[in-house]
């Protein structure tokens, strides 16, 4: 209990209901009645709502195109991972013996859904209003910039603009793989330029999987050229 004190303190939230807070940092591996599932589809949906409104608000001119790819940017495994590793989640959370040695700690996709259900668990017990006012915080400390060139950089179309200008022709993305369960997919994809494959690379989406592809490849050819 010392330990989850160190935790609120980061947080800067005091938690009423201690075993609501210990649920949301219990991870499904531990086998026990209750782990943070629950907590993290809550949580999602209260992020998704928080960052979107805090977006609509912040750039009042923004079309809904940009304000998309924006929310895109900053809901999904990898930003909720960052700002759970800004919060030290990893150093708090319950899980197995054979998740810990497989360095579960650090797992991008446990660390995001320890901090959504931790959102989760705060709304539950606090309101939407505290959820909020503890999410804005965060968000202004990882991100002191906040725009679309900042939190979307668009690798597919840097990287066709260079291979036209040094190969004079595009990319071709190459489904190599799906899969998982329909509501947690994992694409791979290749990227191939000018008859040979520059990457391989996976997501949570085919668009995420290739632009992940397109950053590879355009590190290797920025190298080359």
């Amino acid at each position: 209990m010392e330990q989850l004190k160190k935790f609120e303190q980061i947080l800067h939230y005091q938690f009423k209901n201690q075993e609501l807070l210990k649920e949301a940092l219990t991870h499904k591996s531990t086998k026990k009645s209750h782990n943070n599932e629950r907590l993290e589809f809550l949580g999602d949906a209260v992020l998704d709502l928080i960052i979107g409104e805090f977006l609509y608000k912040k750039f009042p001119n923004a079309k809904e195109g940009e304000l998309s790819k924006m929310r895109a940017s900053m809901v999904n495994e990898k930003a909720f991972a960052k700002l759970a590793n800004y919060l030290q989640i990893g150093k708090y959370l319950f899980i197995s013996h054979s998740e810990e040695s497989n360095e579960g700690r650090k797992k991008a996709s446990i660390l995001s859904n320890a901090f959504e259900a931790t959102i989760g668990a705060i709304y539950l017990e606090s309101g939407l209003k505290v959820a909020q006012e503890i999410t804005h915080r965060l968000l202004k400390e990882v991100y002191p910039t906040i725009d679309l060139k900042a939190l979307f950089y668009d690798h597919k179309t840097a990287l066709q603009e260079l291979t036209q200008a040094i190969f004079g022709n595009t990319p071709e993305y190459i489904m190599l793989d799906s899969k998982g369960p329909d509501h947690n997919k994992e694409f791979v994809m290749s990227v191939w330029i000018n008859g040979k494959e520059y990457a391989t690379s996976k997501g949570k989406s085919k668009k995420e999987a290739q632009q992940n592809c397109a950053k590879i490849a355009l590190e290797a050819l920025k190298e080359k050229h």
